[in-house]
């Protein structure tokens, strides 16, 4: 019984987010006020028949402004950007087409394609352009002017109320690229290697966040899974291998290694140009042995450094390859190392 409910749920697309009652409630005031600007402003311009169908359109917006503030859909340019090129195209619509079921029709079909054409997809979009349509005579007597008053006027207002309103909530940075750069997000990263996530570990990732995330739990654990597969798939190249410089196969868990190049036999026959090599991490660790440079290469997915109880990896140039470290600068960083369980 409870697989075939947790079946229907899947199949059903319900998708039981971490959120908390605090994020649910916020997101409810945040619309209240968004929503009560743009519905005083609709009134007044287009009278009370149309402003029911402009907030009806701009309600779609705020859910999306104060619910998934963070979601790509929800972004200034696909507010802005998604309304206007949506109420361009139905008001040249209804202007041009005079049958209203085929005008509202062509109305929505090429807003969709061209809000996806300028990148500023906003489901909203569909109903301003739709409003253009068939909202009534007093819609159809504003002409172009409704792109300007109410549409953009509204659009602008639900926005302003929409970063003013988020912001006032640390977990909540809107427009989304506030949240970049900031300090409490920087120590959540230990590095540019990621171990093994499981669904637990998404679950309790969403939940810290505490935003509803436009994504299912499914779909994130498949990104990853693709990306590190594809991330796994990369190797380096026979000459980027160079003498008193550390390598790491990009491993997992038990699997993971670093080796030291402690010693070269340069030779242009590929078959004969050998490497030997230390290993002073992971599987392995205090054991030797001797590769080519091309199989060496095929084994080690990027180079690394030693950084306080981490590895981190290491963005080389061709100034850095034609300059390789001294040896002893490389064994005294070397001597002070010691297992770490990744990287």
């Amino acid at each position: 019984m409870e697989r075939l409910l947790k079946s229907w749920t899947e199949l059903a697309g319900i998708e039981f987010s971490p959120v908390s009652h605090t994020e649910r409630i916020v997101s409810g005031v945040g619309g209240f006020l968004g929503i009560l600007g743009v519905f005083v402003l609709s009134r007044s311009v287009v009278g009370p028949v149309g402003a029911w169908f402009l907030v009806a359109s701009m309600g779609a917006s705020a859910v999306l402004l104060f619910a998934v503030p963070h979601g790509q859909l929800s972004q200034p340019w696909s507010v802005i950007g998604g309304h206007l090129i949506s109420s361009i195209i139905g008001v040249t619509c209804a202007k041009l087409l005079h049958v209203e079921f085929v005008a509202a029709a062509a109305a929505v079909g090429l807003a969709i394609s061209a809000m996806h054409y300028l990148r500023c997809i906003h489901p909203p979009g569909g109903a301003t352009a739709l409003v253009a349509v068939v909202g009534g005579a007093s819609t159809h007597a504003l002409g172009y002017e409704y792109v300007l008053t109410p549409v953009m006027l509204n659009a602008f207002v639900i926005l302003g109320v929409g970063i003013g309103f988020n912001y006032l909530f640390h977990w909540r940075r809107y427009p989304a690229a506030l949240a970049n750069g900031e300090d409490e997000e920087e120590d959540e990263y230990p590095g540019d290697e990621f171990g093994p996530v499981s669904h637990q570990d998404f679950v309790y990732a969403l939940g810290k966040i505490d935003s509803f995330i436009d994504v299912s739990e499914h779909d994130l654990l498949r990104i990853y899974s693709l990306a590190t597969g594809q991330a796994r798939t990369r190797h380096l190249h026979a000459d980027q291998i160079l003498p008193n410089r550390c390598y790491s196969n990009g491993e997992f868990g038990d699997s993971w290694s670093v080796r030291h190049i402690i010693d070269e036999s340069p030779s242009a026959d590929p078959d004969r140009d050998m490497v030997i090599y230390k290993v002073v991490a992971g599987l392995g660790r205090r054991t030797t042995g001797v590769a080519t440079r091309s199989d060496f290469a095929h084994w080690a997915r990027h180079e690394v450094m030693r950084d306080e109880d981490n590895w981190k990896r290491v963005t080389t140039t061709a100034a850095d390859h034609a300059r390789p470290a001294r040896a002893s600068e490389a064994d005294a960083a070397l001597e002070s190392a010691h297992p770490v369980s990744g990287e």
